[in-house]
């Protein structure tokens, strides 16, 4: 068995302190779990991630068509930009990150998907802030196109549209803005949203507001510090 417990690296960043662990714990068998943490809130943990892989299967099966262009915000620990890119009408998927250091651990294989993001064509790295491409005119996501338009927008930043990373962030779920946003989507696009809180009402009138079609999935998952099931939320909408 090796360490229990390894810190691999940790870097300022804008936004505070973010560092990348590594650790074992024995009762939930002999598999190495990774966090990534900013200053002492957790971002992300390799135990959960049912609902980051059902953020890209939910929000893509809302799309129809073939050779799709996708955006997925925030990188994380891949999950959801790894099964993006297992459906296999995926063209291109464009990560937005804001922090250049959580791109750099993917790029320099330090988690454990990094190595496939990298092996596949159709991934590229986009080092910026994802709610400020989101309201961009004309800019967008794509730093070599701009103006471009999109199949999906797959969102996994906030702990939820109010349990912020920042408090500037809360402008961006409103009417006003996520309607910007989906000027960079396609008719019959999909906007999908990770939350780790159950279904909000408000936040939902905003959703119909804006899109089409839409509706708050309630994903199952086992938590094993809880030893029950605890759950996460994906939103997803559709451009008329």
């Amino acid at each position: 068995m090796g360490l229990l417990f390894e810190e691999i690296d940790n870097q300022p960043s804008p936004i505070g302190d973010i560092s990348l662990r590594r650790r074992r714990i024995p009762a939930l068998g002999d598999r190495d779990i990774y966090e990534v943490k900013l200053g002492e809130e957790f971002l992300m943990s390799s135990m959960f991630y049912d609902a980051e892989i059902a953020l890209a299967d939910l929000g893509l099966a809302a799309v129809e068509g073939e050779a799709l262009a996708v955006v997925v915000g925030g990188l994380g620990l891949g999950y959801t930009a790894v099964a993006a890119l297992k459906d296999q009408r995926l063209g291109e998927l464009l990560i937005v990150d804001y922090l250049q250091t959580v791109i750099r651990w993917h790029q320099q294989e330090k988690v454990p998907l990094g190595k496939e993001l990298n092996a596949d064509p159709r991934s590229r790295y986009v080092h910026g802030s994802f709610f400020d491409m989101a309201v961009a005119d004309p800019g967008g996501f794509d730093p070599q196109q701009p103006g471009r338009l999109f199949d999906a927008i797959l969102l996994d930043i906030d702990h939820s549209p109010r349990a912020l990373l920042h408090h500037g962030n809360a402008s961006f779920y409103t009417v006003e803005n996520l309607g910007r946003m989906a000027r960079q989507l396609r008719r019959g696009g999909a906007f999908a949203l990770w939350s780790q809180d159950p279904p909000d009402a408000e936040f939902m009138q905003v959703m119909d507001a804006v899109f089409i079609n839409t509706a708050a999935h309630i994903i199952p998952f086992f938590n094993p510090f809880q030893n029950g099931e605890a759950t996460n939320t994906i939103y997803v909408g559709v451009k008329a």
